[in-house]
C-alpha cells in the first residue's frame, strides 16, 4: 500500500473507499497466489477470482490503463520482498503475473462488450425517437450518455445503409471534421444525426464547418445511391424537424434527374410538395409568396408573368406595359428579396411552385373567410314600440296589450 502510495499519484488522490476496495483486491490477488503456489492444480482459475471482491462501482471509477499499474506496482513488490529472497520464487510470480493481467483484461472486456451493446440500443433508441418526433426531456441526457458533445446546431443525413456497414468509417471520418454522429438503421435507410462538437467560436479558424460538406465526408460509410441532408436545427431537442425534412427528401430525390449527392433536403423542395409534404408547401409560402406579396404587388405579379410566358423578358414586358429593362429590375429586387433567381431554371421551378401553392393557399382562406361571416348569427332585432297603450311589449306582457287593443 505504501508502495502504491508512491508510485501512482491518482491513487493518492481517490477517496477513501475506493482505496480501500483497491487494498481489498491487493489483499485477495496476494492470499490467491499462496493458494496457488501451494496447489496449482487444485484451482486453476483462481486469478479470475481476484476481482470478485472489487465492487462495480470500482469497475467505473478505475480505468484498465490504471489497473495495469495497480498490477505492476503490486507485482514488482513480490519480485522485490519474495523474488530476491528465494531465486525459485520468480517464476511462480511471472506465471500469477501473467494469469492476473489476463484475468483483468477479460473483466475490461466483457465490461466493454456490454457497454458496447447497451449503447446500441441506446443510440437506435435516440435514433428513432429524432425520426419519429415522440421525445421526451430525457433526450440531451441520453444522447450525452452516448457521448454526445454537439453544442449548437445538428442536422439529420439519409441514405441508403450498405450491406455490409461500418459504423467505424462514419464515427472516423466524423472525429476527423470535428463532429459528433448518433448512427441508426431503419430497414433499408441508413440514418446519422450530425452535430457540432465545438461552438462557432471554438471551431479550427473561426468558421464552422457548412453541414453539406461534413456529409460529403460522411457518403463513403453509404452505399450508392440518393444522399439527403436535412435543414439545421438549433440543437438535438429539435432534430425532429430536420429528419423529417431529410425524410422527405429522401422519398421524392430520384425525380429531380440530376440530383447532387449529397443534396440538401430544401432543394427537393418542389418535388417535396408536389409529393404533399405539408413542410416543403408552408416554406415555400413563407419564403417565396408572402414576402413578395407583403412587399409589392408589381414584383409578385412580374414574377408570375414572367414565368408564364417562359422567361421571356419581351413578352412579360409587352403583358405588363412596361420596359423590358423595368423587368430586369423587379427581377434583381426578387433576388435580393428572396434569394432565388428566377432567371435560373431549377429556381425557377421552386418559385412557379411557390406562386402556385400560394395562391391556392389565398384563395382558400378567402373561402374560409367569407363562410364564416355567412355562418355569423344575425343580432336579435330590436322590438319597434306600438301607438297602443298596450300594443307589442317585449317584457312578457305582449298578450296583454293584444287583449286591451281588442277590447
Amino acid at each position: 500500500m505504501r508502495a502504491l502510495d508512491d508510485r501512482l499519484p491518482w491513487y493518492r488522490t481517490m477517496p477513501p473507499s475506493r482505496r480501500s476496495a483497491v487494498g481489498l483486491v491487493a489483499q485477495s490477488g496476494i492470499t490467491s497466489f499462496i493458494a496457488w503456489h501451494e496447489d496449482p492444480e487444485a484451482q486453476p482459475w483462481i486469478a479470475a477470482d481476484v476481482f470478485a471482491a472489487a465492487p462495480r462501482e470500482l469497475l467505473r471509477s478505475v480505468s484498465l490503463q490504471q489497473t495495469l499499474q495497480l498490477i505492476r506496482t503490486v507485482v514488482s513488490v513480490f519480485e522485490d520482498r519474495i523474488g530476491g529472497a528465494d531465486a525459485s520464487m520468480r517464476e511462480p510470480i511471472l506465471l500469477y503475473s501473467r494469469e492476473i493481467a489476463f484475468a483483468a483484461a477479460d473483466v475490461y472486456a466483457r465490461a466493454a462488450e456490454s457497454r458496447g451493446l447497451w449503447d446500441a440500443r441506446l443510440e437506435a433508441l435516440v435514433v428513432d425517437s429524432i425520426l419519429t418526433g415522440e421525445h421526451d426531456d430525457e433526450l440531451p441526457s441520453r444522447s450525452a450518455a452516448l457521448g454526445w458533445h454537439g453544442r449548437g446546431e445538428c442536422a439529420v443525413l439519409v441514405g441508403i445503409a450498405p450491406r455490409q456497414l461500418d459504423v467505424d468509417i462514419i464515427r472516423r471520418r466524423a472525429r476527423h471534421v470535428g463532429c459528433d454522429v448518433l448512427v441508426g438503421v431503419q430497414g433499408t435507410r441508413l440514418v446519422v444525426v450530425i452535430g457540432r462538437a465545438a461552438s462557432d467560436e471554438e471551431a479550427a479558424g473561426g468558421e464552422p464547418i457548412d453541414f453539406l460538406t461534413i456529409a460529403d465526408a460522411l457518403a463513403e460509410g453509404f452505399a450508392e445511391g440518393q444522399l439527403v441532408l436535412g435543414p439545421p436545427v438549433p440543437s438535438i431537442v429539435d432534430a425532429a424537424q430536420s429528419a423529417k425534412a431529410a425524410l422527405a427528401g429522401f422519398a421524392v430525390a430520384d425525380a429531380w434527374r440530376r440530383t447532387p449527392r449529397p443534396v440538401r433536403a430544401d432543394d427537393l423542395l418542389p418535388e417535396r410538395a408536389l409529393a404533399g409534404d405539408p413542410l416543403a408547401r408552408r416554406a415555400l409560402i413563407r419564403t417565396v409568396y408572402e414576402p413578395l406579396r407583403d412587399h409589392s404587388s408589381d414584383l409578385l405579379a412580374t414574377l408570375a408573368c414572367y414565368l408564364d410566358t417562359g422567361r421571356s423578358l419581351e413578352a412579360t414586358a409587352r403583358e405588363l406595359f412596361v420596359h423590358p429593362n423595368t423587368v430586369r429590375y423587379r427581377l434583381k429586387r426578387i433576388s435580393e428579396i428572396i434569394g432565388w433567381d428566377a432567371t435560373g431554371a431549377r429556381e425557377a421551378l421552386a418559385l412557379h411552385t411557390a406562386i402556385i401553392l400560394g395562391a391556392i393557399h389565398e384563395s382558400s382562406r378567402e373561402r374560409a373567410q367569407r363562410s364564416g361571416r355567412a355562418a355569423e348569427p344575425r343580432p336579435p332585432q330590436p322590438s319597434r314600440p306600438g301607438r297602443g297603450r298596450g300594443e307589442g311589449r317585449a317584457d312578457g306582457h305582449a298578450g296583454r296589450g293584444r287583449d286591451a287593443v281588442a277590447g
